[in-house]
């Protein structure tokens, strides 16, 4: 069974970082996290959400969870 099937999660990371002109760099240092976990984040790579990383992104770019992420339903045909 694919996962597709059910849908799909999209992490809007990178939208929020451009329209707030924060950097990876920036964001790496008020998360604190790594940058090479952010990057993963922002390519929306990520195979499973981390709690806690939702958590530092949410607090560090001042959004919702809502915000971050969205469910994209599957296509029914």
């Amino acid at each position: 069974m694919d996962d597709i099937e059910f849908g799909t999660i999209r992490i809007h990371l990178k939208e929020i970082m451009e329209s707030r002109g924060i950097s990876i760099n920036k964001l790496s240092f008020r998360a604190e996290m790594q940058r090479t976990q952010l990057k993963k984040y922002y390519r929306n790579e990520v195979q499973r959400l981390d709690i806690a990383v939702l958590t530092r992104l949410c607090y560090a770019l001042d959004c919702d969870l809502h915000d971050l992420i969205e469910y994209i339903p599957p296509h029914k045909q």
